[in-house]
């Protein structure tokens, strides 16, 4: 019981750290700001706006609506994190997805830690903690590792100690902005795969790539038929064609059981895009042979 009431006590502390705008805190120099920042507050989500860094640039809305299904029975389990502006207002920095399920459902508080930062800091902030802890899609993750270059001036070595991964892991993800742009959404809308994207990568023409993409997603290539494919290509032993999908005609379809019934064998049919094509007659012995060449007659 003692227990609650402490927790309670310092609720209500750092609820009136927040309300006094005689001394509001946006800067880790600012008097209070070590009881503020890293505290778990209960903040009205109308106060917070979203990140305009967040490296996420699609939320699947079934989802969203599963994880606020969640919340609605069990809460928010893990705090978002928001960046301190002036007054009672915050900023995300991560945690977008739980605040917009928590405000599909109707809820007026979110729990929340808070931090201190400056733009810069911010931008960072947002990146590393959303590649660390969001399925983002390859070619997220690889605009976010761009940004932190472009934005933020840091060395892949530096981002592969930020981040946690490999200096050779942000490589081969930087090199999928290689791509056309196409294929790029391709990735992203779940059609290849990230083995797909590195075995176009080195095919420097981009309408090669995606002539190669085509072929993927028609014919359904692994990524070691992809990789296969594009092996020859580089070294001119198989020429790109594009195969058109074959259709069986309704006449064909129409007839099929009548032959196989008429031969008293599983007759296979051929068919070419110029409505062209073979009849395939199985037999099972010289016999059977004699029988359907009589049939012929």
């Amino acid at each position: 019981m003692a227990k609650a009431t402490k927790k309670q006590a310092l609720g209500r502390g750092l609820s009136a750290l927040l309300s006094n705008t005689s001394e509001d805190i946006t800067t880790a120099r600012d008097k209070n700001a070590d009881k503020l920042v890293g505290s778990i507050v209960e903040i009205e989500i109308d106060s917070i706006v979203v990140n305009p860094y967040q490296p996420r640039s699609f939320f699947n809305e079934e989802a969203l609506r599963d994880l606020a299904n969640s919340i609605s029975e069990l809460g928010v389990i893990q705090p978002i994190t928001v960046r301190k502006l002036t007054g009672n207002s915050f900023q995300i920095i991560s945690g977008e997805r739980r605040f917009r399920a928590s405000k599909l459902i109707g809820k007026t508080t979110i729990p929340a830690f808070i931090r201190l930062a400056d733009d810069q800091e911010m931008l960072e902030m947002a990146i590393v903690e959303n590649i660390q802890r969001a399925d983002l899609d390859p070619i997220e993750i690889a605009l976010s590792y761009q940004r932190l270059i472009d934005d933020i001036g840091l060395t892949q070595d530096e981002m592969a100690k930020r981040v946690s991964k490999s200096r050779s892991s942000i490589t081969n993800f930087l090199r999928l902005l290689k791509l056309d742009p196409i294929i790029q959404t391709g990735m992203r809308d779940g059609f290849i795969s990230m083995g797909h994207g590195r075995a176009l990568i080195s095919i420097d023409n981009q309408e090669k790539q995606l002539q190669i993409y085509e072929q993927i997603v028609k014919n359904k290539l692994s990524v070691r038929q992809t990789e296969s494919l594009v092996k020859e290509i580089r070294f001119g032993t198989k020429p790109i064609v594009i195969k058109p999908k074959m259709t069986t005609p309704s006449y064909v379809k129409n007839s099929l059981n009548d032959l196989n019934h008429f031969f008293g064998n599983k007759v296979q049919i051929k068919v070419s895009s110029n409505n062209k094509g073979n009849i395939i007659i199985p037999f099972d012995s010289e016999e059977d042979f004699n029988r359907i060449k009589k049939l012929l007659k």
